[in-house]
């Protein structure tokens, strides 16, 4: 596959060195409820919006002279949305937009500032600035309650954004139990289970997710066919009895090597013609995109674990021959996230 992308003139090469600012101004207009006010009241004017968010005369034209010059706001006698941010807006995946603006303010873009040193280490050398102890970023996430839930408010919001790819393309007819490694907040398997009505699903999860997950779960009432087992997926044993095992944005945080290791202890508690389900973001193959895979993979190199970026399919693919899987499925997913499904085979 070849890249869409055209080399960046001038102007794009500005919206680079200084898209930290860039982003600012959408992180601000989403706090302040910016949006929201021009999309109730289109055409109105610079010191109504002032006034209704609060904001002093010299800090509203700021935030006016952003938002306008960015392409955000049009600006045409009073001021209206964007397009596309009227489109967006008119849709559930508004706020699901926004609680990803959310983090990438209040967890990604410290940690990021650390992604030179990333690189020249090899490591994820970003991690120290999220207080408290352990070796990745979710060990850390349960001593700091406000960034806890900012993580998980996102990941169920970025999951949601993809997961009705993998409900609609996974085929899950012929399948009794599916095991969910690092199943989060157990955000995709509610989402399976409530479309296939006789499907038991299982959760593995770190102990201080799992109280986190059990209450979305019952809030979901499926308590009955959606359970969580604590423990660590690669110190411990993986539950039994699953035909299907699947890893929902995990294969990004690792290196190759931990994702075959993974994998292998997927073959091994599969039964003959059991399936492994990866679905996360994915780049091509020829390394030249898509634009938002290369922009997250400096989270992942800078944050989470000591390894991932947005693999290409054909590393993921590369991991499960290693791991003893000798078939494989690629189903791509639509829409402006990358995500993708790869499925091998026992």
């Amino acid at each position: 596959m070849t890249s869409i992308e055209t080399p960046a003139d001038m102007d794009g090469l500005s919206r680079i060195l200084f898209g930290h600012a860039a982003f600012q101004y959408l992180n601000a207009a989403c706090e302040l409820e910016l949006f929201e006010l021009v999309r109730a009241k289109p055409g109105i004017h610079k010191a109504e919006i002032g006034a209704a968010l609060g904001l002093a005369d010299r800090a509203n034209d700021i935030l006016l002279l952003g938002c306008t010059s960015l392409g955000l706001l049009v600006k045409n006698g009073g001021y209206r949305v964007a397009p596309v941010l009227d489109e967006l807006m008119g849709t559930d995946d508004w706020q699901r937009f926004r609680d990803t603006v959310a983090f990438e303010q209040y967890i990604v873009y410290e940690g990021q500032l650390d992604f030179t040193e990333s690189l020249r280490t090899n490591a994820n050398a970003g991690l120290h600035r999220v207080p408290g102890e352990g070796p990745d970023l979710y060990r850390r996430l349960s001593q700091n309650p406000h960034l806890e839930s900012v993580f998980y408010r996102y990941m169920r919001s970025w999951s949601e954004l993809a997961n009705r790819h993998l409900v609609e393309a996974l085929d899950l007819s012929g399948s009794r139990k599916l095991l969910d490694c690092g199943g989060g907040d157990a955000v995709n398997a509610i989402a399976l289970a409530q479309a296939n009505p006789d499907l038991q699903v299982t959760i593995l999860e770190i102990p201080d997710t799992v109280r986190i997950a059990e209450k979305k779960i019952a809030e979901a009432g499926l308590s009955e066919r959606v359970t969580v087992a604590g423990g660590d997926m690669f110190a411990d044993s993986f539950p039994t009895g699953a035909d299907t095992v699947m890893f929902a944005h995990q294969m990004v945080i690792w290196t190759p090597e931990e994702c075959t290791a993974l994998l292998r202890k997927a073959y091994d508690a599969l039964p003959e013609n059991g399936r492994v389900v990866i679905f996360n973001s994915m780049s091509h193959d020829d390394g030249d995109g898509p634009v938002v895979a290369a922009l997250d993979s400096v989270y992942f190199a800078s944050l989470p674990a000591e390894g991932g970026m947005i693999y290409p399919w054909s590393q993921h693919e590369a991991n499960l021959r290693a791991a003893g899987f000798t078939r494989s499925e690629r189903v791509a997913c639509p829409g402006w996230t990358p995500h993708g499904i790869l499925i091998g085979y026992k």
